[in-house]
């Protein structure tokens, strides 16, 4: 519940801020120089960075104001937990960036490196305390420490690549750009929460809540993946002189994606119904079908028209889209309650996310006029989305069955 608030209450302007950023880095009114020399000094990244922290200190101390008049599972606004939580809002977010400067710096095996060295040393630190007989609270101090281990790597990153500028002008503008992305990721992000709210003031039953929400996961090879090709590719979109170039080389990468992706899917597929038992307790057989249903979302994630239409700005447009995938998934979730129950949801959010793609995959060919062939290597999307599909429904009507 730490961790899940925490992101509840900063995921969507994080991602909005970052997102804008790859593109708005090699193509800006107020730098419009900088960022092609990857060893250049960069001003856009010194207040991308104050973005965040602003941010970070705006919901930290909105928290510090309102904690006196809410509690989690029994612990209120003077108990550790709580300002625990608040100091790791404040101090977390910023350092989403220092991966983000590594692939804006073509650094991408120094991601790597970062993430072996700083999650290892986080699982050592959280688990620790425990293995050693502390109370819970001591594994909290342990995910600060390693926060601040982040803080000290992102201020040596900064020294080494930004250029400490403040613009407000380029705030501005990465603003401007970014708003309509954080709105999107909040509506898009809320959207989990909206079924889950459906399903319990449907059936008022905790055990049934509990069975949705431990099914209504993505496959997360496919959704870390998928994301982070997207935001890989961003800033190879935001020149007109690269467009060619970047469809070629999204296309080239979502085809490896596919022929690991697709058939990885489909054999956790086959195992599903088996899994769910045994990696939790019988009961939660019930979360396998929702399961089912999400290791679908493969087929609207691995086509990538978002990323072109951030790519070139056009934040406005994946706004439009968020804002049409919510107004059908309500509607479409209660009515799909009623025949098939907590899977019914789960197909609502299936037929949403394709909708949205569809809607994205139009626009770029209407009114972009880039072809879905430029940048979707039809051949293998279709052949891999019809044979999941078909697995599905077979595993679906218990033609194969493995539990």
């Amino acid at each position: 519940m730490f961790l899940f608030i925490a992101s509840l209450v900063s995921f969507f302007w994080v991602t909005g801020i970052i997102q804008s950023l790859l593109p708005i880095y090699h193509r800006n009114r107020t730098y419009s120089k900088t960022g092609e020399n990857i060893d250049e000094k960069s001003p856009e990244i010194f207040n991308a960075f104050l973005l965040l922290t602003f941010f970070s200190l705006l919901v930290f101390l909105l928290g510090f104001s309102v904690k006196g008049f809410i509690s989690v599972f029994g612990f209120s606004g003077k108990d550790p937990f709580m300002r625990l939580l608040l100091w790791y809002i404040l101090l977390s977010n910023p350092v989403c960036l220092i991966e983000y400067i590594y692939l804006l710096k073509n650094r991408a095996h120094r991601i790597v490196q970062y993430g072996v060295y700083t999650f290892t040393a986080q699982l050592l630190m959280i688990i620790g305390p425990i293995v050693a007989g502390k109370d819970l609270i001591w594994a909290f101090y342990g995910l600060l420490a390693i926060t601040a281990v982040r803080w000290v790597w992102l201020i040596i990153l900064l020294k080494r690549y930004s250029e400490m500028k403040i613009s407000f002008e380029f705030m501005k503008e990465h603003l401007y750009l970014g708003a309509p992305l954080i709105i999107t990721s909040l509506i898009s992000g809320s959207a989990q929460y909206i079924d889950g709210i459906i399903i319990s003031a449907y059936f008022k039953n905790p055990e049934i809540f509990a069975h949705f929400r431990y099914g209504a996961k993505e496959f997360p090879l496919v959704l870390m993946l998928a994301n982070g090709l997207s935001n890989a590719m961003l800033p190879e979109f935001s020149t007109r002189s690269r467009m060619k170039e970047a469809l070629e080389k999204i296309k080239v990468r979502s085809k490896k994606l596919m022929h690991l992706l697709f058939p990885s899917s489909m054999v956790v597929m086959l195992f599903t119904r088996w899994l769910f038992p045994r990696i939790f307790t019988p009961e939660f057989i019930r979360s396998a079908d929702i399961f089912l249903i999400y290791l679908l979302l493969i087929i609207p994630r691995l086509v990538f028209p978002q990323t072109i239409v951030i790519g070139r700005k056009k934040t406005h447009i994946t706004l439009i889209a968020a804002v049409i995938e919510l107004a059908i998934n309500i509607p479409l979730s209660l009515i799909l309650i009623v025949p098939y129950g907590t899977v019914g949801v789960a197909l609502a959010t299936f037929i949403v996310y394709c909708v949205e793609k569809i809607f994205l995959v139009w626009y770029v060919w209407s009114k972009m006029k880039i072809n879905p062939a430029e940048y979707i290597p039809l051949k293998e999307y279709i052949t891999y989305s019809v044979m999941i599909t078909i697995l599905f429904v077979l595993i679906d009507h218990r033609i194969i069955d493995i539990h």
